[in-house]
């Protein structure tokens, strides 16, 4: 079992930290108002799990996910996430966010733009097109016909090989899409984002994907 620092206690953060402390992990949960509004969410995760600033949760991980709203990104604690692999929920959600040049005009992806902010650390795309609900109920033992799959993009094999283990662990079969920059395919407003696909389907929505 492992250490983990989630940034971010949002629906994504807080189902994906249910899912890791099932599992027997330590988790580490921050979000943008402080460790003492995270007391209920806390007390139901159990002994496993401990509120924290960002900074310490992310000191704390051996590995974490970054599951904050896109503006937000500066604000992360670089330092403590240096040597790292990082999880990306994101997707870039204008009205949210703001406009943002570079993605509006296909220059870049939000994954790379975590990499970029995050030099030191290794990013790699998770959990990002999947609802909430469904990251803690929809997963199935490997082998399972029709099994869900979840897509990932990278630019390291070993955090590839990460997030295959974890989404194996939640339930899901993995799509390798490609590096960072090919990880549009599976953000807002493709075909794969937001429905339920197993493996043949995820790889043929990939392609369908227009920029």
């Amino acid at each position: 079992m492992t250490r983990v620092g989630i940034i971010g206690a949002g629906h994504i953060g807080s189902a994906v930290a249910r899912g890791l402390v099932a599992q027997g992990h330590e988790v580490a949960i921050s979000n943008s108002r402080g460790p003492e509004t995270l007391g209920a969410l806390v007390a139901e995760l159990g002994d496993r799990a401990h509120a924290a600033t960002a900074a310490d949760a992310a000191a704390f991980g051996e590995w974490a996910v970054v599951t904050v709203p896109l503006k937000a990104i500066d604000d992360l604690p670089v330092e403590q996430l240096a040597g790292k692999i990082v999880v990306d929920t994101n997707n870039y959600y204008w009205e949210r966010d703001g406009h943002i040049a570079e993605l509006d005009e296909k220059r870049t992806t939000t994954s790379r733009m975590l990499q970029d902010r995050l030099p030191q650390s290794t990013v790699v795309k998770g959990f990002n097109h999947i609802p909430s609900g469904d990251i803690t109920t929809d997963g199935a033992p490997a082998g399972t016909p029709n099994r869900r799959a979840l897509a990932t993009s990278s630019d390291s094999d070993e955090a590839i090989a990460l997030i295959t283990k974890v989404y194996d662990d939640f339930g899901f079969d993995t799509v390798n899409i490609g590096p960072l920059d090919e990880s549009w395919r599976v953000e807002r407003d493709t075909p794969a984002y937001v429905v339920r696909q197993n493996a043949d389907e995820l790889r043929a929505n990939l392609v369908r994907a227009e920029r």
